[in-house]
């Protein structure tokens, strides 16, 4: 398998995790599954069981809020295609991480632009496919809290960095794929 990058792209229930699952199924069987949520709270614990019921039972999960990067190479073993779901709770966690610190803008976008380069750095130095997950949030309206914006700034940087790097984009709507890179 060559090694390259797909970035899969979308609003909110646009069908991004299915077309991942189904791109990384049709790739291999040797699939590492990368989970970026967090189970904090009943609602979210009941979406994480529902994703983990739509993986082929054998795929590998790890379960990782952060520094995903150095994570993928601790755990990569046989693994083909890693699919990483998603960028999108990747830098929430981030984020709220810094809260907890007293959120500095210029701390916490440095980290988020970290996070992002380690992640390539990882998929420079192994040999697989990587299908990354992310929601596109800088179509809609203007978060209306600062924090908000914090959130959707940073996200649509990282997913700027990760498309860049990308060898093919995907943006999804309504469950439909529309290729927008190709390399």
């Amino acid at each position: 398998m060559a090694k390259q990058c797909i970035l899969i792209l979308g609003g909110v229930r646009s069908g991004k995790s299915s077309f991942a699952q189904e791109l990384a199924a049709r790739l291999s069987d040797n699939v590492l599954f990368v989970a970026t949520g967090e189970a904090l709270d009943k609602e979210m614990q009941a979406r994480i069981e529902r994703h983990k019921e739509s993986r082929s039972k054998g795929w590998r999960t790890l379960e990782t809020p952060t520094a995903i990067g150095r994570e993928i190479k601790e755990q990569a073993g046989n693994a083909e295609v890693v699919v990483i779901d998603c960028l999108t709770l990747l830098v929430s966690n981030l984020i709220c991480t810094e809260i907890r610190n007293e959120l500095n803008y210029q701390q916490v976008e440095k980290r988020v632009a970290n996070e992002v380069d380690e992640l390539i750095s990882c998929m420079n130095s192994l040999d697989l496919c990587f299908i990354i997950v992310s929601n596109e949030v800088g179509m809609g309206v203007v978060p209306e809290t600062e924090l908000g914006r914090i959130y959707r700034d940073l996200l649509g940087k990282a997913n700027q960095s990760v498309a860049s790097f990308a060898d093919e984009v995907y943006f999804l709507v309504a469950g439909m794929p529309l290729q927008i890179k190709q390399k």
